[in-house]
């Protein structure tokens, strides 16, 4: 399906500012580098790497839902970019997510699963920025009330809270 023109100026827009990002992971503000993309990328001249702060996420587009969890009493809304608009912005080609959260835990992700539903790179739940004693700043979500399917510990467990970087294979 091709990006309509806005799509792609936010592409261009977020790849451009990929080159120019820091290196400090844990500081949310707007030019640190907050997380991650390694291995099967390809941008000009970047190699490997795509590094996105708090300004590049934000400048994809924004999408929201509200869903169940098994993590809180009540639905919350989660927003931020699609997972597969990240993926595409650092050019990531590859079959498997490695995602890596702050404590080092990882869990693999199928790619065609960013592509499948809705998954989203979290950002702000119920509207606030998320601190990392309420799983972010990001995390990496599914709309689990949107599929039945998805109500399940499969894709429960492929949900990557505290997210500092995806490795691409």
């Amino acid at each position: 399906m091709p990006l309509s023109l806005t799509r792609r100026l936010y592409f261009l827009g977020a790849a451009a500012l990929l080159l120019t990002g820091s290196a400090h992971a844990l500081d949310t503000s707007k030019n640190k580098v907050i997380l991650s993309l390694s291995g099967s990328i390809s941008l000009k001249n970047a190699g490997s790497l795509a590094n996105f702060d708090m300004a590049m996420l934000e400048a994809l587009p924004q999408h929201s839902f509200t869903t169940k969890t098994p993590w809180y009493p009540e639905p919350k809304k989660f927003t931020g970019p699609l997972l597969r608009d990240v993926l595409a912005a650092a050019g990531a080609q590859g079959k498997t997510l490695k995602a890596v959260a702050l404590n080092n835990f990882k869990v693999e992700i199928p790619a065609g699963d960013a592509q499948q539903f809705g998954v989203i790179v979290a950002r702000l739940m119920n509207d606030k920025p998320m601190l990392i004693r309420d799983k972010g700043p990001l995390f990496i979500i599914y709309p689990f009330d949107t599929l039945i399917e998805l109500q399940s510990t499969r894709y429960y467990s492929r949900s990557a809270w505290q997210l500092r970087s995806i490795e691409v294979q």
